[in-house]
């Protein structure tokens, strides 16, 4: 995938996401255009700086980003969170009980793996679901699955692929995806990536996307900066925005991004969960990552969500009254695996 640089965030070089209301007002830059589940992507004319183009548009009060790239979260270069390391296998049936909950996971996709043989939802995990058989992060959304399911056992998936094997997505596939997910929504939804935007404000886009999903609890990771700079879509008001704690349960990750914006945190630290089958791993894994706490956290909400609505859920387990805080990381969720 090709990337621009702007500041510490990236983006695809040459292009705006806006909607259809802002096209007459940049045709003047547009060389192409590619619309799909009511996102349209603007191909601009060589020389045509997206951020510039961006602010044009938001001046006149439209809805415009750059396609802001985003990136899984165990990615960490020189720490615990570079990468997964083989680990044994780990005894886990899910049980025959059945949850009314639904977890949507939009990530790299999610391989076969015993602890899902035989369930009905991943019957429904095709070809264009299935996780990215190469890449640095290839495995990730096989990892968080495993973490979801024997956090929320008997809770169901639905699976999308927003990331390729290195981990990479753009915000206009996320966006599309999320569209596509208006018809059937989850109850949880997990997003373990995110990333910086150019100006630190909130992708409009994306914002609205996940906004439209009225009845939906969405959380997402505070991602691997070890920084209080803002990481999107965690730093959005109504998104559970998740960092990681050390495996003592007492202290922030030192990759782990933190702010007033942070709602929750669980331990990120040496988690164990399903993986690809290769001739290195044998479909198991030790990895660490906000990535990974933040699916703890959705795990727990979904768990919960059996016995009342998902939203009463983190609207109770949010209490800053009645729950245990640490400054900048919010909300301590036990990791009960």
């Amino acid at each position: 995938m090709e990337l621009q640089s702007v500041g510490a965030a990236f983006i695809r070089p040459g292009q705006v996401l806006t909607d259809r209301a802002a096209l007459s007002v940049v045709s003047r830059w547009t060389q192409a255009v590619s619309e799909a589940d009511g996102v349209c992507v603007i191909h601009l004319s060589p020389g045509v700086d997206p951020c510039e183009i961006t602010a044009e548009l938001r001046g006149r009060g439209l809805r415009a980003s750059p396609n802001h790239v985003f990136r899984g979260q165990p990615l960490f270069f020189g720490g615990p969170a570079s990468r997964p390391f083989p680990a044994r296998p780990i005894a886990f049936k899910p049980g025959r009980s059945r949850s009314g909950v639904v977890m949507g996971l939009l990530d790299t996709g999610v391989a076969k793996h015993p602890w899902w043989s035989g369930a009905d939802w991943y019957d429904d995990v095709g070809p264009e679901e299935a996780d990215a058989p190469e890449g640095s992060q290839a495995g990730h959304g096989t990892f968080i699955a495993g973490l979801l399911t024997r956090r929320a056992p008997g809770a169901p998936l639905r699976v999308g692929r927003v990331l390729n094997g290195d981990g990479l997505g753009d915000e206009a596939s996320v966006v599309r995806a999320l569209h596509r997910m208006r018809e059937r929504p989850p109850h949880v939804l997990n997003l373990s990536f995110g990333g910086h935007t150019f100006d630190d404000r909130p992708p409009p886009l994306l914002a609205d996307a996940i906004r439209a999903l009225t009845g939906t609890v969405t959380v997402a990771c505070a991602g691997n900066t070890a920084s209080d700079r803002p990481f999107w879509p965690a730093a959005l008001p109504y998104v559970v925005g998740v960092a990681a704690v050390d495996a003592s349960e007492e202290r922030r990750a030192p990759y782990s991004g933190y702010g007033t914006w942070v709602d929750a945190c669980a331990r990120g630290d040496w988690l164990t969960s399903s993986f690809l089958d290769t001739s290195e791993f044998g479909g198991y894994a030790a990895w660490s990552g906000t990535s990974f706490a933040a699916a703890l956290v959705s795990g727990a909400i979904a768990d919960a969500a059996r016995k009342e609505p998902a939203k009463e859920v983190v609207r109770r387990l949010l209490d800053e009254e009645a729950t245990r805080q640490i400054p900048d990381l919010g909300v301590l969720f036990p990791a009960s695996l």
